[in-house]
């Protein structure tokens, strides 16, 4: 029996960098456990001269680009280890000398990521790209904690939305959304969760399931699942705050059933 030997384009990571323009490959590292990360994010990495990684990233990752040039360039509370514009001129840089950066982000690096934003600014710059998507937290990290975001009979769709825009305001989508009787993930919006809630209840969903995720997949996890009446004075009981994912919509339920099948029938959930 032959094997075909398969080929591979141009923006495959497998490729050697140009010596004169070298390489950008965006990965994506998921959600924040390290066994979410895929298998050709682990390779591009091996064959990384360049590592840029992000706050959200789990440095044991970088095991994995030991003979890599290793540069923080995340974000911690508002702190920018370097700014946007600092990020491309670095990829520029040491793509020019011939080497393979790759831009390690968490989660999937198109959703909210920005990743599109640097693969285009190398692009342009006659730089060879390459994309290896990620385990987005915007489904992963609900479905850690056995919430799915659609279900039969509870939601038909969903929506993803940047709780805080660029100009640091709560996106008009929310206002949309809340309309709907989607499933609704709110990513980045803890800072805007009053604001959150108070829509919800003006589409009389007080008594509508979300749920608060904190540190997702992560061992220092943290969850609260309320109303949409409740939920503040339980994120203040649990002492919630950012990086979280806000869940909202009938599937919330699905946890606390599995929870209650589990234990009738003695179940141990992981």
């Amino acid at each position: 029996m032959s094997v075909q030997k398969t080929t591979y384009n141009k923006f495959s990571w497998r490729n050697e960098p140009n010596e004169s323009t070298g390489k950008l490959t965006v990965i994506g590292a998921g959600p924040g456990d390290v066994e979410l990360i895929t298998l050709k994010a682990i390779k591009a990495l091996k064959a990384a001269d360049v590592v840029l990684y992000d706050a959200l990233v789990a440095t044991e990752l970088l095991e994995y680009a030991e003979v890599a040039e290793q540069i923080f360039v995340g974000k911690r509370k508002g702190c920018y280890a370097y700014q946007q514009e600092q990020i491309n001129d670095l990829i520029a840089e040491r793509a020019s000398q011939g080497r393979h950066v790759v831009r390690l982000k968490g989660g999937d690096p198109f959703v909210f990521g920005r990743g599109a934003e640097e693969m285009e600014f190398a692009a342009s710059r006659g730089i060879e790209v390459a994309m290896v998507p990620g385990i987005s937290s915007c489904l992963s990290v609900p479905a850690s904690q056995n919430i799915p975001v659609t279900k039969r009979g509870a939601s038909e769709s969903f929506w993803v939305i940047t709780g805080t825009t660029k100009e640091h305001k709560l996106s008009a989508d929310v206002v949309l959304a809340a309309k709907s009787s989607a499933t609704v993930v709110i990513l980045m919006g803890m800072s805007k969760l009053g604001q959150i809630v108070e829509l919800f209840k003006g589409e009389g969903k007080a008594e509508t399931p979300i749920a608060i995720i904190q540190n997702g997949t992560r061992p220092d996890e943290k969850v609260a699942v309320a109303t949409i009446q409740t939920i503040e004075e339980e994120v203040r009981n649990k002492e919630l705050a950012n990086p979280a994912i806000i869940i909202i919509g009938e599937v919330v339920r699905h946890r606390a059933r599995i929870l209650e099948i589990a234990n009738h029938h003695k179940l141990e959930l992981s």
